[in-house]
């Protein structure tokens, strides 16, 4: 486990000086830690968001694309 604290400039630079991957070992951690004590609530503008994309579908002014899909459109 990886103890480190960031209350100041001085500790920020700290946090800069470690290794990549000690820096992807503690955002891991804080990653786990969020879905252990509470639940965060999805801000409103989320469900604004997705409530749009969804009468886009309705509309036919989108569609779902699978992941598959997706990746492929990347290459070409």
């Amino acid at each position: 486990m990886i103890s480190f604290e960031c209350y100041t400039e001085k500790e920020v630079i700290k946090i800069e000086k470690i290794s990549t991957i000690e820096r992807l070992q503690a955002m891991e951690e804080l990653w786990d830690s969020l879905g252990k004590k509470e639940e965060i609530a999805s801000p409103e503008w989320h469900k604004d968001i997705l409530k749009e994309r969804n009468l886009k579908i309705e509309k036919g002014n989108a569609e779902y694309v699978s992941l598959e899909d997706l990746k492929g459109s990347r290459h070409q």
